[in-house]
């Protein structure tokens, strides 16, 4: 079972609409997929309840309860899990950037996001998970992203290619249990989603090599 971890010890830096949108991604290329919720927010889970569809499952989950759920899934047949995690919580990101098999850490170009970053990173390269950071609301003109990209490619961390602009469809979609892909399936909120899953699935490809 492959298993990303969505980590980042800042609030608001849309881990959890990265990692639900890259779970409806992974489910619907036909992988078991599933998602644990360790925020205590519980927004993934919120989300799961006001949607139709069973897929991705959505579990809920206290860090300390991480490896039974893991467990879980695996028994279940699951064939990718997404950690969805909480900010400000050293531990349980420490725990899930363990057990991942790849870690994202979504980044918005803002200055306090750029200083929160550093201490992600302090924190999750010592597990030696591979680690991709994903630049996230970025405005839809401007060198904003650019400049970003090469500050924290100075950081010795991979920037991914692929970025996520600040588009209404990210958010709308998520009110009614749906992702970007499903609510404007022509748009190009869901064509990026595409794109950042295609690029995440190269990684898992590669170290399964």
């Amino acid at each position: 079972m492959e298993t990303i971890a969505i980590i980042s010890q800042k609030g608001g830096s849309g881990k959890t609409t990265i990692a639900l949108h890259l779970a409806v991604a992974s489910s619907n290329s036909g992988l078991n997929t599933a998602l644990i919720d360790l925020d205590p927010q519980a927004s993934a889970t919120k989300w799961a309840d006001r949607r139709e569809k069973e897929l991705p499952v959505v579990l809920s989950a206290h860090a300390s309860r991480l490896h039974n759920e893991i467990r879980r899934v695996k028994e279940t047949g699951g064939q990718r899990l997404f950690l969805d995690t909480a900010p400000h919580s050293d531990s349980a990101a420490l725990e899930a950037a363990k057990v991942a098999d790849l870690v994202l850490i979504p980044c918005r170009p803002a200055i306090f996001d750029m200083e929160a970053i550093s201490n992600t990173l302090a924190l999750v390269q010592t597990t030696g998970t591979p680690i991709f950071v994903v630049m996230n609301a970025v405005a839809p003109q401007g060198q904003e992203a650019e400049e970003a990209m090469e500050a924290i490619g100075e950081l010795n961390v991979e920037v991914c290619p692929i970025q996520l602009v600040n588009r209404i469809a990210f958010a709308r979609s998520l009110i009614t249990g749906l992702t970007a892909q499903e609510f404007e399936c022509y748009g190009k909120a869901a064509k990026e989603t595409a794109n950042l899953h295609t690029f995440m699935c190269a990684q898992l490809n590669k170290m399964n090599q």
